[in-house]
């Protein structure tokens, strides 16, 4: 396999046009890389709360519940935000006595390494982090979205017209994130591995200025990134294409934080299924879109695109997926995804990562 990575000289000029503006940054508190060997040398630093509502003094607890803080890892997406930002907005998090403080990184891996330590609480992640749930590195408490179908952004100046176009071509993906999951998709459905392409690991933002520049042919990424690059580039599209695939995000803690704040879990994702059973509503999308641009200074129109990602669980759909079997259906289906991938060794038991338990106590009024 052809790995190489870019050296931040030959990028440096590109990257100033295409950094996500989300507000004023300043550093997170410490966190760690934890080692990864699906990250760069150093983890992404998070930016400071950026709601007035966030900066507030934590509210008054109700009188039965302690008051908590919790520091919460997200990405700048309409996936990561929809639900969180409702619960901040409506008061939910209020009525269980939690204040919120929300921190940004660039993808799940980042967001385990800064729980690990000890900067962030609970995360939102995507799909391609799921597999550090399995292999034991956190444990997910709450579902929040799925979807099965994968997207490559790909310039069509550079030769790639269909999926297995991609033959040969220089190719940009993030390392152990969703990225990595819909470029093997990708490989897998043009029938070709990644010995044959030039395969460049790379984040996010390195991606929107890589492809801006025209300096990759290719890559996998997610919104907004994916839709920067299609607002900067006449030539850029997206080639989508159907797999056999079960995409989850979801809510994560570490192992130990769950065994010892179970009803923290619970207040959380009980304020949290509010929110989602709010803005999961079709009428109400407009409401949370407007919440997320706000939070990333972004333009709500553009933003509105966001919302065909993926299916939003409500909270009643979480409730009937549980009783069904479907939701566990469906983080069977996507460990069996990361085993045939080579990134799970073996079947580990889903209670040993998902807590089905506090979804059921959180849903249970």
């Amino acid at each position: 396999m052809k790995m190489k990575k870019f050296f931040a000289a030959m990028l440096a000029a590109a990257m100033t046009m295409s950094m996500v503006a989300c507000g004023d940054k300043t550093d997170a508190p410490a966190s760690s890389d934890g080692g990864k060997d699906t990250q760069q040398a150093e983890t992404q630093k998070a930016d400071e709360p950026q709601t007035e509502a966030q900066a507030e003094a934590p509210a008054e607890a109700p009188a039965d519940v302690e008051p908590v803080e919790l520091n919460v890892a997200y990405m700048p997406n309409y996936a990561s935000l929809w639900s969180v930002l409702t619960a901040i907005d409506q008061g939910y998090f209020e009525e269980e006595g939690i204040t919120i403080k929300l921190w940004e990184f660039a993808d799940g891996p980042s967001e385990i390494a800064a729980m690990e330590g000890g900067s962030i609480d609970l995360a939102y992640i995507g799909h391609g982090a799921h597999k550090l749930c399995i292999n034991g590195q956190a444990t997910i408490f709450a579902p929040s979205s799925v979807h099965s179908t994968d997207r490559i952004t790909v310039l069509t100046s550079h030769g790639i017209e269909k999926i297995e176009d991609i033959k040969g071509k220089k190719i940009a993906y993030n390392a152990g994130s969703a990225s990595e999951t819909a470029l093997n998709g990708a490989l897998a459905t043009a029938g070709i591995t990644m010995d044959d392409i030039e395969a460049y690991e790379m984040d996010a933002t390195n991606m929107v200025a890589a492809m801006n520049s025209g300096t990759i042919d290719a890559c996998t990424t997610w919104n907004p990134y994916s839709y920067q690059i299609l607002s900067n580039n006449e030539d850029a599209i997206e080639i989508e294409f159907a797999t056999d695939s079960v995409n989850l995000s979801s809510w994560i803690c570490l192992p130990s934080y769950a065994e010892e704040n179970r009803d923290i879990l619970v207040r959380f994702s009980r304020a949290l299924y509010k929110a989602m059973q709010y803005s999961a509503q079709p009428d109400n999308m407009e409401y949370a879109v407007g919440l997320y641009a706000e939070q990333c200074a972004k333009d709500k129109e553009s933003c509105m695109v966001e919302t065909g990602d993926a299916t939003w669980f409500s909270a009643d759909a979480v409730k009937e997926g549980i009783a069904d079997q479907t939701m566990q259906n469906y983080y069977t289906r996507q460990q069996e995804m990361f085993i045939e991938s080579g990134d799970v060794e073996s079947e580990v038991p889903l209670e040993n990562y998902v807590l089905f338990d506090v979804m059921e106590e959180a849903l249970a009024e």
